[in-house]
């Protein structure tokens, strides 16, 4: 039996379009403790830190706000980590799209996407 490979997401797979130059881009800080992030993973700021994790369904940190996209993956386990995130003006896929674990129905991905359109992050079929 032939070995099976699974191929992860890359870097940018998500982004149909993004503003001219650099206006869509900006350097974001993955907070210690969030995990192995993939590029494409939706984002929430923590209040008091302003640093960045995975956007919950809901919370009262400030993280349950999406905010933000990973262009790039990380490892943020066990220290902080600085990556490229979309922070405005682009559309997105959302079928590449990567989730907080509670966001797990249409409904609460839905409220993501209505979430980042205020940062003008477009979500699309």
């Amino acid at each position: 039996m032939p070995t099976v490979f699974n191929e992860g997401r890359h870097p940018g797979e998500f982004l149909l379009s993004e503003g001219a130059g650099q206006i869509s881009r900006e350097a974001g800080i993955v907070a210690s403790g969030s995990g192995i992030i993939a590029p494409g993973t939706v984002l929430g700021r923590l209040t008091i830190s302003g640093k960045l994790v995975p956007s919950p369904a809901t919370g009262a940190d400030g993280s349950q706000t999406a905010v933000a996209v990973a262009l790039y993956g990380c490892d943020a386990t066990s220290a902080d980590q600085i990556i490229a995130i979309i922070a405005r003006d682009a559309e997105v896929r959302v079928d590449a799209l990567v989730y907080h674990a509670t966001v797990n129905d249409a409904a609460k991905r839905a409220a993501k996407a209505t979430q980042l359109a205020a940062f003008g992050i477009i979500v699309r079929a």
